[in-house]
């Protein structure tokens, strides 16, 4: 398929080139993309429907799980369509103010994920730990307030990187070799002085999730010395089995978060599509895997999607059957073909 060229080359454009040293590849590369995509969004959006119909989920633990949801949505959301549009149709201009506008979007989003974890690691913790007063240190308001404060806290942190951007002068060359605009994809366009902004981020980098994985350590930290104090080695293991879910979900976003920095920071000698794989997968793996997990480990959630699932085969069976035009006589014998298959 020969791509359309609809990309620009004005002042204020700059020029996304996909994934570079791989543009013979690109058609292939969308396959995965849009197959992670698709998934994500399936498994996140019959995740929040179920917990939103079924009113005996719609308690602390299952509402951190629609934030994350959320959050899992809009992180591919606002890179895929993007990247699909460089891959098949060469739509690789994108404004200044545009990029901007998705690297703040794409960052706020992490940290809100990053603090929707630490509260979910909070939440185990109170379970586990204080069980007893669980409904009146954690209720669904306290979860809202904490939702509340973790969009507050994501937004005023990220606000100042394209504010800072947006002063600066960006070279004549503006050809970003990646899929999206991160901060540090940005600040290589920068022709003036960016070490404000430089130090800024980095310094924002260490800050959050240094300061996000010690409160979940400290969590965790409890969670053990409270669960070793246990005698019954049943107790142990319904204790830890609680937290299994949440630590797949933390290893899933934390393991290709650092990596991916790490070759950012001290991989010079790595490909630079190694680089850009690396940062897409970051952003398209976990939304994908997280429903997946909480789905197969939670036993309450899996029964609840187990049976609106069946409920709406059920009903689709019943409507093929209602809609069947058949011979007097014969009617049951086809629709009992139909629910047999």
């Amino acid at each position: 398929m020969a791509p359309f060229n609809f990309t620009h080359s004005d002042a204020s454009t700059f020029i996304l080139t996909g994934i570079p040293g791989l543009e013979a590849a690109h058609i292939w590369i969308s396959i995965p993309f849009f197959t992670f995509y698709i998934i994500s969004l399936l498994g996140n959006v019959t995740l929040l429907s179920v917990v939103g119909k079924e009113q005996t989920l719609q308690k602390p633990m299952y509402l951190l799980l629609c934030m994350l949801a959320l959050t899992d949505i809009a992180t591919p959301t606002f890179v895929v369509p993007n990247a699909l549009g460089i891959f098949w149709f060469n739509l690789k201009g994108i404004t200044v103010a545009g990029c901007l506008t998705q690297m703040f979007f794409l960052h706020t989003i992490s940290v809100m994920h990053s603090s929707t974890l630490v509260t979910m690691a909070f939440d185990r913790y109170v379970a586990i730990c204080n069980p007893l007063r669980y409904a009146t240190i954690l209720s669904n308001a306290q979860i809202a307030k904490l939702g509340l404060a973790g969009l507050i806290r994501a937004v005023l942190f990220i606000l100042p990187l394209p504010l800072l951007l947006s002063q600066q002068t960006f070279c004549a060359n503006r050809i970003i070799p990646h899929t999206q605009c991160e901060h540090i994809a940005l600040e290589k366009m920068v022709c003036g002085d960016f070490t404000v902004s430089k130090i800024y981020g980095f310094v924002l980098m260490f800050v959050i999730n240094g300061f996000d994985l010690t409160l979940i350590a400290m969590s965790y930290g409890l969670i053990i010395r409270a669960v070793l104090r246990i005698s019954s080695q049943k107790a142990h293991q319904k204790a830890l089995n609680t937290c299994t879910a949440h630590i797949c979900a933390m290893l899933t976003y934390y393991t290709p978060t650092f990596f991916s920095i790490l070759t950012h920071h001290f991989g010079q000698g790595i490909a630079p599509y190694v680089h850009i794989i690396l940062a897409d997968l970051y952003l398209l793996i976990p939304p994908m895997l997280n429903p997946i997990i909480y789905g197969v480990k939670t036993k309450e959630l899996r029964d609840k999607v187990v049976k609106y699932t069946c409920r709406s085969s059920a009903d689709t069976r019943d409507d093929i059957s209602s809609g069947l035009q058949c011979p007097p006589g014969n009617c049951q014998i086809v629709r009992e073909y139909v629910n047999q298959h």
